[in-house]
């Protein structure tokens, strides 16, 4: 088949190219590469207009005449190349702002997508319309909206995500819902939102070329390296503050144990390489399942601190703490946490063992991509 895969997060379109490719596809990507991350894409767009004067420009533009200009720029470079963009048996947008323009953009370059193509499908991948109401509704424990509520950083950070709870992504949404062929989940965090949905599919766990991801075995003989890497611009909605706070107090308490490795906005090719010498990876707080980032060092065999809620032990039928560990957010429960494995280091041994395990049997990029395609095809 020819598939054209449309956004780029965190790597999941790269991995699933890669997996379908080896099952002898044509695959496409077209996409930003995910800013700083600069994920490999086969057609590259770029957004302008954010910094400097262009960016000043832009802002007194659209607060004057309520004109996007990076809208524009984007319509302009999407039907440059719009021959590139058609005849495709299978689209698949990575979430519903695929494109990052303003909704009537979107739609615009979405009515191009739908009627030039065979089939389109969405993925429910990062914020959208059903994911961020609900958190917005609060019907998650926690969720990246729990710093937005507990006020800990201004509330325009919280733009990107809350954009879609507007009246207009609204008709955006409900536009792509009525076009699409069905909507897929990446993992439970999608999954919960959608579930009973008329157009919902199902879940596809996110797809990890573990190929490409060396396994080292843990063996704890001296110092325990604890690896903590942060998006700036996710500070909070990650949960960093959090885990700041309980490495500045396991930092003073086993200073002789460990070693604390903190690297901030690492384009991904470095980023995947830093913290090949840890045995403990702090990712992410406010998630119920794991992330691209989580699910890489996984299957490199690290200990992660990440989503693993008890949604997700029942869903894969784990034990707690076997093969990752639930983040919580609670400073306290972090430090006894870390201490825990500090203290006991046998277990880190064992956990990174069940860690790459998990991502071989339950992430591999080509079972995945397999699925996806008995989703695309079925009737």
């Amino acid at each position: 088949m020819k598939i054209l895969l449309i956004g780029e997060y965190s790597r999941l379109h790269n991995s699933l190219k890669e997996g379908l490719e080896k099952l002898g596809h044509e695959v496409t990507i077209i996409g930003f590469g995910d800013q700083f991350k600069d994920y490999p894409v086969d057609i590259k767009l770029y957004k302008n207009y954010k910094k400097g004067l262009p960016k000043f420009i832009k802002r007194i533009i659209y607060k004057v005449l309520n004109f996007d200009l990076i809208s524009l720029d984007i319509k302009k470079q999407f039907f440059a190349v719009k021959n590139k963009l058609q005849d495709y048996d299978v689209v698949q947008l990575i979430n519903e702002n695929a494109f990052n323009t303003i909704p009537k953009t979107e739609k615009l370059l979405l009515k191009y997508i739908f009627n030039h193509n065979k089939k389109v499908f969405l993925l429910s991948c990062g914020t959208d319309y059903i994911s961020v109401n609900f958190a917005y509704n609060k019907k998650y424990k926690y969720s990246i909206l729990t710093p937005y509520f507990e006020e800990k950083e201004a509330k325009t950070s919280y733009y990107y995500a809350l954009k879609f709870t507007s009246k207009k992504h609204k008709k955006l949404h409900h536009y792509i819902y009525n076009n699409v062929n069905g909507v897929i989940a990446s993992d439970l965090d999608y999954h919960l939102p959608l579930q009973h949905h008329k157009k919902y599919l199902g879940m596809v766990p996110n797809p990890i070329n573990t190929d490409i991801l060396k396994y080292t075995p843990l063996i704890v003989k001296d110092k325990i390296v604890i690896f903590h890497g942060i998006n700036s611009s996710k500070y909070y909605k990650k949960g960093n503050d959090i885990f700041n706070a309980a490495l500045d107090r396991i930092k003073k308490k086993y200073t002789d144990k460990v070693e604390i490795l903190t690297v901030t906005d690492l384009p991904y090719n470095t980023y995947i390489n830093s913290f090949n010498k840890a045995h403990i990876v702090l990712d992410q707080i406010y998630a119920y399942d794991q992330g691209f980032n989580a699910l890489e060092a996984m299957a490199k065999g690290k200990v992660v601190f990440t989503g693993a809620e008890q949604e997700w032990l029942e869903f894969y039928n784990l034990s707690e703490n076997a093969v990752a560990i639930n983040a919580l957010p609670n400073i306290e429960y972090i430090v006894n946490t870390l201490e825990w494995l500090i203290l006991n280091p046998k277990i880190i041994e064992t956990i990174s063992k069940n860690a790459r395990n998990f991502v071989l049997t339950k992430h591999n990029y080509i079972t995945s991509a397999q699925t996806y395609l008995k989703l695309w095809t079925k009737d």
